[in-house]
């Protein structure tokens, strides 16, 4: 369900309209970081690209680029490290002011360093929407701020909560896997 309907009863082009998908590896294509950032909303400005970039927490390392926004990214975006490309993938789904915000496994590919800054971009992102943000996660830290947590086991949602009461359930599949990640 999402609102209360029913999602096979949802126009399936309106409904993809309403989403931003970030991906555990992030498609970039041949072109500039401003043309990847505006694949995400036909028509999109300068003014609106570099208001997404902002808010993915990529407008930094863009500037210090010699070319900017011009920067040609190189193929499958090469020319970039991966917390660059995940943020400018970020940047990609924020331009379109989605109303829901897929996240899968955003950050699960990224080394440490990379993981901190572009979860930083998220929480802070999450923090300020006014959009719904679904992420799939392996790696816990990466929800620990989460709304609601959902465990799911074989298909099943088995627990769900906020992280402080999950990992308060004895023997509880969520305090396990936590456990398990410190």
């Amino acid at each position: 369900l999402l609102d209360g309907a029913d999602l096979k009863t949802l126009n399936l082009k309106w409904l993809r309209s309403q989403l931003g998908l970030v991906a555990q590896e992030p498609v970039l294509f041949l072109g500039s970081i401003s043309d990847n950032i505006g694949y995400g909303k036909e028509g999109a400005t300068k003014e609106e690209i570099e208001a997404a970039a902002k808010m993915a927490n990529a407008h930094g390392f863009i500037t210090e680029k010699e070319e900017g926004y011009n920067m040609q990214v190189g193929q499958g975006g090469g020319k970039l490290s991966g917390g660059q490309k995940q943020r400018v993938a970020i940047a990609r789904a924020l331009v379109r002011k989605p109303k829901i915000l897929l996240l899968d496994e955003a950050t699960s590919a990224l080394d440490n360093e990379s993981e901190r800054v572009v979860q930083a971009a998220l929480d802070e992102i999450m923090s300020q929407s006014t959009f719904t943000t679904v992420a799939i996660a392996h790696r816990l830290s990466t929800i620990m701020k989460a709304d609601n947590i959902f465990v799911i086991n074989s298909g099943e949602v088995v627990e769900k909560g906020k992280h402080d009461d999950l990992i308060q359930i004895d023997q509880g599949l969520y305090q396990k896997l936590w456990s398990a990640q410190q």
